[in-house]
């Protein structure tokens, strides 16, 4: 006797759901998770040299963009209408009412930085196929695990055609503000 084994169906959500998801208390305050690709997806949990890199960024670059830029940490990114990321920490542009009556797009970002250790290939692969799709102009991923700064510009489709890889002893320029330059090692 044959049996015939149906395909894995998934049950995809748009932005729209998504939020009336959240706004109806379907999960937990301290849940870990985001809409990629209409998929409700875990992210990892934050170690603590995940967590201390964190707040070293967000000191450093609250100082240097005061005025220039609206520093965002993990906080929503809407990316179409499939896509809800929280990113660890991006640069907005100014907005009157700093995103209290929507959440940025691609279009609002600066730069947009994610730190990664358990997470490096899934922000390698995944997380920089969405942001390059989405025209996020900058995207910096600073690897733990190989005590780099991975600087990826100018997308193109689903790639960024620019990867740089910095040490510390190297600085480097936000391109979306010239004005700032950061030393590696006061990152890394």
């Amino acid at each position: 006797m044959n049996s015939i084994i149906a395909p894995v169906r998934k049950h995809l959500t748009d932005i729209h759901e998504w939020q009336k998801l959240g706004e109806a208390n379907i999960f937990p305050p301290e849940s870990r998770i985001e809409l990629i690709n209409g998929e409700i997806l875990d992210m990892a949990p934050i170690g603590f040299n995940h967590a201390g890199h964190l707040k070293r960024l967000n000191n450093l670059l609250t100082l240097l963009v005061a005025g220039k830029a609206i520093v965002s940490v993990q906080d929503p990114l809407q990316l179409g209408d499939l896509s809800e990321p929280e990113p660890d920490f991006m640069l907005l542009k100014p907005n009157p009412d700093f995103y209290s009556s929507r959440h940025p797009v691609a279009d609002d970002v600066l730069l947009l930085i994610e730190v990664a250790d358990s997470s490096l290939t899934y922000d390698q692969t995944q997380k920089l196929r969405l942001y390059a799709l989405h025209n996020v102009p900058e995207y910096w991923l600073l690897n733990l695990n190989d005590n780099c700064l991975e600087v990826y510009r100018k997308p193109k489709g689903e790639v960024y055609a620019e990867k740089t890889t910095l040490y510390n002893g190297d600085n480097i320029t936000l391109s979306q503000l010239p004005e700032i330059t950061i030393k590696i090692s006061d990152i890394l």
